[in-house]
């Protein structure tokens, strides 16, 4: 017999959180290691508990590819694609609060309910398809570290990129410390980015954007230049990513769950208020970038900065590389290097440590796989490294800005094939009783996933031509 509080799928009064058979939990080093209070302790103690997974997977949202994606919208149209950081920030918020609630509800991350719940000739495609984005991502990750090492070391380029593919080191050494530890130091750099972006846009007078076209813009959406579709749908895939919706569902597993209604009411709720404090964080360090992008260079043909002399300007620049000069204002131009550098490289890596765990994942919950962590990363970071350096090494260090869109925009193409399993289970009272998506989140979560869908496919003639363009060099 069945514990009271203990519920069925076909229960709609109780929660499902229930084994269907032997257990295969997500990242089982982690899973159920964070224990909560009891349900009578106080809001902030609570809170303070389950705090961490969204904040986690929030810098995957404020990762290398968003700040290229952020950086060429800033410089190129101005304030004019501030509405598509806002619409991809809420949209990302409203699927990650669905993804935790599907892992709280069930005990099962994404890919685990795709293996179970759909035929078993869609595995192999669905895996590739995951692995497909989180090597994109990856490859974001590859090119804001070799960046990054660029400007502290004066390393070339190209050794750049083969250098990161040791930062299988830093993983292993950041995992030992527990997934309580790895969220603090994720947090106090999630912190500190955003006080710097702060004083640059409230405090610094010449830096300090006009409050009412801002606003303008932020509410008059539309394509009006040619060029905007290609670089909207990258802001959508560096905000919206496919893994960290397969991730956030095994991250809140991390905290040691009950199943009885009250526990699971309480964890769905403080998910949620996770998740928004995460996602509206990041939604202000998106923004702040690309508004600083464009105070600093939209309009610009050239700057003259102290000690790196006259930097020329174009449709064909590398933002990422120049965007040191946004903080330049705030530090001078030789700190802002140095800060930039290694605030690029910190959020680099802080991505790839969500990018492993999110590869765990999703080749644990499709394929039953299981590697080491050091093994999966090497595999990983080999097969971002191998375009990067086949790119980088025939057309020079120019490609950098092209290839951090490119990937931004594989990740938005691969959205669908995530977003849409994830709606269809949580909306679904067969898999989630009575936990299922209310209309609210059954309203907005179709409507964000049709929504990109539909950018996704009236952008594509563009994405192909960039695409083809990066690869030949055209």
């Amino acid at each position: 017999m069945a514990a009271a509080g203990a519920g069925t799928a076909n229960d709609a009064r109780t929660p499902i959180r229930k084994p269907d058979g032997p257990q295969h939990v997500s990242l089982e080093e982690v899973h159920g290691t964070v224990r909560v209070p009891d349900v009578r302790a106080s809001f902030w103690r609570q809170l303070r508990a389950f705090v961490g997974p969204a904040m986690l997977v929030s810098v995957g949202y404020m990762d290398p590819g968003n700040w290229g994606t952020d950086l060429q919208a800033g410089a190129q149209f101005k304030y004019d694609l501030l509405w598509v950081v806002a619409m991809a920030s809420l949209m990302a918020m409203v699927l990650q609060v669905i993804s935790a609630r599907l892992g709280v509800v069930t005990g099962k991350d994404l890919a685990q309910c795709c293996r179970e719940w759909y035929p078993a000739w869609t595995r192999w495609p669905n895996w590739l398809l995951g692995e497909l984005a989180i090597g994109a991502c990856d490859l974001a990750e590859v090119l804001g570290s070799a960046v990054a090492l660029n400007l502290l070391f004066h390393i070339p380029l190209f050794w750049a990129i083969i250098i990161t593919a040791l930062d299988v080191l830093l993983l292993l050494a950041l995992q030992r410390f527990g997934m309580r530890t790895i969220e603090a130091v994720i947090a106090l750099f999630v912190a500190t980015i955003g006080v710097c972006f702060f004083i640059e846009i409230v405090v610094l007078p010449q830096t300090r954007p006009d409050f009412l076209e801002m606003t303008h813009s932020l509410f008059s959406p539309g394509f009006r230049q040619v060029g905007m579709t290609v670089v909207a749908i990258g802001i959508i895939g560096a905000t919206v990513m496919p893994h960290n919706l397969y991730l956030h569902s095994a991250l809140v597993q991390s905290r040691k769950l009950e199943g009885d209604e009250q526990s699971v009411r309480r964890a769905l709720r403080f998910n949620a208020i996770d998740s928004v404090i995460a996602l509206t964080m990041a939604f202000f360090i998106n923004a702040a970038i690309l508004v600083l992008a464009a105070m600093v260079f939209f309009g610009r043909e050239s700057i003259q900065a102290p000690g790196a002399g006259l930097i020329v300007f174009g449709n064909e620049s590398d933002w990422i590389r120049v965007a040191y000069l946004t903080l330049a204002p705030l530090l001078g131009t030789a700190a802002a290097s140095t800060l930039f550098a290694v605030a690029l490289l910190a959020s680099g890596q802080s991505s790839t440590i969500t990018g492993t765990l999110a590869g765990q994942v999703v080749m644990e919950g499709f394929m039953r796989w299981r590697l080491t962590p050091w093994v999966r990363r090497l595999i990983t970071r080999s097969l971002a490294i191998l375009p990067a350096i086949i790119v980088v090494g025939i057309r020079g260090d120019s490609s950098v800005n092209d290839l951090l869109v490119l990937s931004q925009v594989v990740l938005a193409m691969q959205l669908p094939f995530a977003m849409f399993p994830l709606l269809h289970f949580t909306s679904s009272r067969r898999r989630m009783g009575s936990w299922r998506n209310g209309w609210f989140l059954i309203v907005l979560g179709w409507g964000s996933a049709l929504l990109i869908t539909a950018m996704d496919l009236y952008g594509l003639p563009d994405s192909i031509r960039d695409a083809w363009r990066v690869i030949v060099g055209g």
